[in-house]
């Protein structure tokens, strides 16, 4: 989840007058795709997934579509949900409701299912890590919240409610209702849960992007 400390332009146009676009757009990108690969590492270690992945996977397990598919859906749906909200997605949020999936269901075909119990931790930690590291690079970049912080923003914003309070009950509902289409939560859940915080309070200083400075009248 977006850290409480991160701002936003208030428009996308906003978003692309800051400056710094080659470092911002590399690193956005850069950050997307090492979140989609973070969540493969996830799944595959079959030790369980953050709550908006057990809603995916459980989503993907009762549907003919792939996992990937299934994120960009819901980012879709979730996006939709913006709209009441008076939210403005920015190029960062619409990217994120696209290649994340594209990039999950590439990585599922390359990385195997792991079986043995010393992979199967090593997946799980380094997805929970590489998740970290890859959500404070896109948000870093200042192109606006993905869709799943921005309805979170969104809803404090307009009920007045502490982020920790809407935050825990969106997850919560889409955790249960996941598991209830049977997504995995096992120890990875609760991992990411208490660490995906911390480790992203730890590296979003090294990759948020202060703006270029605006050019004075002389």
């Amino acid at each position: 989840m977006i850290s409480q400390d991160v701002s936003f332009a208030s428009s996308p146009i906003e978003a692309l007058k800051e400056g710094r676009l080659a470092r911002r757009l590399t690193q956005l990108y850069a950050g997307l795709a090492l979140y989609g690969i973070s969540m493969a590492l996830m799944i595959q270690s079959n030790l369980g997934l953050d709550p908006w992945d057990v809603f995916h996977q459980g989503l993907a397990n009762r549907t003919p579509f792939s996992f990937g598919i299934v994120v960009i859906l819901v980012s879709v749906v979730v996006l939709l949900l913006w709209i009441p909200l008076k939210q403005w997605p920015g190029i960062g949020t619409i990217s994120n409701a696209i290649v994340i999936g594209l990039v999950v269901d590439g990585a599922l075909a390359v990385i195997p299912v792991q079986t043995s119990w010393p992979l199967r931790i090593t997946f799980m930690l380094s997805g929970v890590v590489l998740n970290a590291i890859a959500t404070a690079a896109y948000i870093g970049a200042r192109f606006g919240p993905g869709p799943r912080d921005g309805l979170m923003t969104g809803l404090v914003r307009r009920t007045g409610k502490s982020v920790r309070l809407v935050r825990t009950a969106i997850e919560v509902t889409v955790l249960v209702i996941g598991w209830l289409l049977g997504g995995t939560v096992g120890i990875g859940t609760v991992v990411y849960a208490f660490g995906i915080g911390p480790l992203v309070h730890i590296f979003l200083p090294k990759f948020a992007v202060v703006p270029a400075p605006k050019p004075t009248d002389t």
